[in-house]
C-alpha cells in the first residue's frame, strides 16, 4: 500500500530486509523544551565538557539527552497508538517485561529478553547536546511537600520534606538526528509519526518535561551522515557569528531553525555519501502530506496496520523461527543407522 506522492519510492525497501541493504533516512529535528524538564543520571542533570564549536575551539559544559532519554518515550507513543486501535499483538506485548517480537516497536526498535531472543534496533538515535552552556540553560529550584492545610508545619511540627533540584529552563535547544535503517514507507512514516507526536520526555513526565520537537529536514543516503555534536557545533559557531547568543537571554526560535537548517546545508555538502534532501523549503510538501495521513484517523490505522504487517512477516521469517533451536542428534544412534554425523 502505497501513502506517499512527494517521496519516490526508490527509497524504501517493499519489506524489511534480514541484513544491513545500505539505505538511511535521517529525521532531522531540533527539540525545544517547553518547561522544566529533567534529563539527568544519579540525581544530576547530565552534562558534557566538550569544544563550544567547530571554529571556536573554547571548551564548555553542555546539558546531554541521552539516547535512551529520547528513544523510549517516542516509542511509548507507537505503543499507545497501537494499543488505541487493538493493532498487532497489543495485549501481550508489554515494555521491559515481555516483548510480543512482532509489532512494529518490536521490529524497528528492537528488544532484549535474555535467553528468549533480541532484536536489534533499526532506529539510532545518540547523544544530544544543547546549543547554550550549562550554566545559562538550568536552573536550581526548592522543592517542598506541605500538609493538607497548604503549610509546611502541623501541630507545632515542622516537616523536613523539602529538597533542592536542577532542572534545564525552558527554550533550551537539543539538535538531534534520528536515524532509522533500511525502512519501507510504512516504518518511515512510523518513526516519524512518533517523532511528531511525543511530547514529554526526562524524569518525572507526569508533572514537568514538556518539550516539543521541531523537524526541519529529512535526508536519505547510503550511509550516516554528520554526528549531534558536529551540527550543535556547526549551529553555535553561525549563531555566534552573527550576534545572535546572548546570555542569559534564551535563543530566539527563528534564529535556531534558520541556523540549524543552515548549518545542515552545509555540513551535508562536505559527506563523501550518496544523499538526497528534504530540507528548508523542499521539507514543507513532505511534513504537509505526512500530517495529513496522521491526523486522518482512518489513514492513520491503514499506516499502523501496515506497518504492523511488515513487522509481523519479518519476525516470523527471521525472529521467531530463529529462537526455536532444533534437538540434538543423537550421534551414537546416527552411528548406527548409517546416517553422517560431523
Amino acid at each position: 500500500m502505497k501513502f506517499l506522492n512527494t517521496i519516490d519510492s526508490k527509497f524504501f525497501h517493499d519489506t524489511i530486509p534480514a541484513k544491513p541493504m545500505g539505505k538511511y533516512v535521517h529525521f532531522i529535528t531540533i527539540r525545544v523544551t517547553e518547561s522544566y524538564p529533567l534529563f539527568q543520571t544519579d540525581g544530576e542533570l547530565n552534562k558534557a565538557r566538550v569544544r563550544a564549536g567547530i571554529e571556536n575551539k573554547e571548551p564548555i559544559s553542555r546539558l546531554a539527552m541521552f539516547k535512551r532519554k529520547q528513544s523510549t518515550p517516542e516509542r511509548l507513543t507507537g505503543r499507545e497508538l497501537l494499543r488505541n486501535y487493538k493493532i498487532g499483538d497489543w495485549e501481550k506485548c508489554d515494555y521491559n517485561v515481555d516483548f510480543s517480537k512482532t509489532t512494529p516497536d518490536c521490529i524497528l526498535y528492537g528488544f532484549a529478553i535474555g535467553d528468549s531472543g533480541s532484536e536489534k534496533s533499526k532506529v539510532v538515535v545518540d547523544t544530544a547536546y544543547s546549543i547554550t552552556p550549562f550554566d545559562d540553560s538550568h536552573l536550581n529550584f526548592t522543592l517542598n511537600a506541605p500538609f493538607e492545610n497548604g503549610t509546611m508545619s502541623r501541630q507545632g511540627e515542622v516537616t523536613s520534606r523539602i529538597n533542592s533540584q536542577d532542572h534545564i529552563l525552558p527554550q533550551v535547544f537539543f539538535p538531534s538526528i534520528v536515524r532509522l535503517k533500511d525502512p519501507t514507507e510504512a516504518g518511515f512514516l512510523y518513526v516519524f509519526n512518533n517523532i511528531l507526536r511525543t511530547r514529554h520526555y526526562g524524569a518525572q513526565t507526569t508533572r514537568t518535561g514538556r518539550v516539543r520537537n521541531e523537524l526541519i529536514g529529512v535526508i536519505f543516503a547510503d550511509g550516516e551522515i554528520v554526528s549531534n555534536l558536529l551540527w550543535t557545533q556547526k549551529i553555535y559557531d553561525l549563531m555566534q557569528q552573527k550576534g545572535k547568543i546572548n546570555p542569559p537571554d534564551p535563543l530566539n526560535e527563528d534564529d535556531v531553525l534558520e541556523n540549524a537548517t543552515q548549518a545542515m546545508i552545509d555540513l551535508i555538502s562536505q559527506e563523501c555519501i550518496s544523499h538526497t534532501d528534504f530540507v528548508g523549503t523542499s521539507f514543507t510538501p513532505l511534513l504537509n502530506e505526512v500530517k495529513s495521513i496522521t491526523s486522518n484517523e482512518n489513514r492513520l490505522q491503514e499506516m499502523l496496520s501496515q506497518a504492523n504487517t511488515e513487522s509481523s512477516v519479518y519476525a516470523q521469517t527471521w525472529v521467531l523461527k530463529a529462537g526455536k533451536k532444533e534437538p540434538k542428534k543423537d550421534s551414537k544412534n546416527n552411528k548406527k543407522a548409517g546416517v553422517a554425523t560431523e
